[in-house]
């Protein structure tokens, strides 16, 4: 008889602990929206949908990609000079939990529309997209990011992302100035047409 006195305050620690965890959860999802909306807005835009190239969409991501990206940026640990001057130092400021606590705001978002360009280019990129580059041993890249180029765990969206942002991160890749070794061998012999008419085509991915 002694057992169920003991049981039932157990039981009660348990069920106060779940409550206050998950209020705090819930108090830092809140944190996290409002800093979403106070300052991160800025550059990426409400809900994440970027207005200006330099800076990319986030909304729609996946969480677990966003989640690494900015943890990388609090590290210190991707230091393209985009990611020194603008992330470094608001990075610096995230513990795990508001970094989970963003990534799951972005992720919830509507994704931004896509943005239609050239269609010769168009045409190009969604070739490359679709069936890589045999010849130069590039495979399709909807393999890892998507037949939609939607993205999924840590493989970006690339859907709807602006063009000169995604060029200018392949360019950093192939150079060697954003650390992405995967990335690197797939994109290293691409010439600069071919990036264009890749990201031109991934641009436009979307509702118009």
């Amino acid at each position: 008889m002694r057992a169920l006195p003991c049981a039932t305050t157990i039981l009660t620690l348990v069920i106060c602990s779940s409550g206050f965890a998950a209020e705090v959860a819930a108090t830092t999802q809140q944190a996290a929206e409002k800093l979403a909306n106070t300052t991160c807005v800025a550059c990426h835009g409400t809900g994440g949908r970027s207005s200006v190239s330099p800076f990319p969409n986030l909304a729609a991501q996946p969480a677990p990609y966003l989640e690494a990206q900015l943890k990388a940026f609090r590290d210190q640990k991707r230091a393209d000079p985009d990611a020194q001057a603008y992330m470094w130092g608001l990075a610096s400021q995230l513990n795990d939990s508001m970094i989970s606590a963003l990534a799951a705001y972005y992720a919830a978002q509507h994704p931004a529309r896509g943005q239609p360009g050239n269609p010769k280019l168009m045409a190009e990129g969604k070739a490359i997209f679709e069936k890589g580059m045999p010849e130069q041993g590039v495979p399709p890249c909807n393999v890892c990011h998507g037949a939609n180029a939607e993205g999924k765990a840590s493989f970006p969206r690339l859907a709807g992302q602006h063009a000169p942002y995604l060029l200018k991160q392949i360019l950093l890749i192939q150079n060697a100035v954003r650390v992405a070794p995967v990335m690197h061998g797939l994109v290293k012999d691409l010439t600069r047409e071919e990036m264009l008419a890749v990201t031109t085509y991934l641009a436009s991915v979307g509702q118009p």
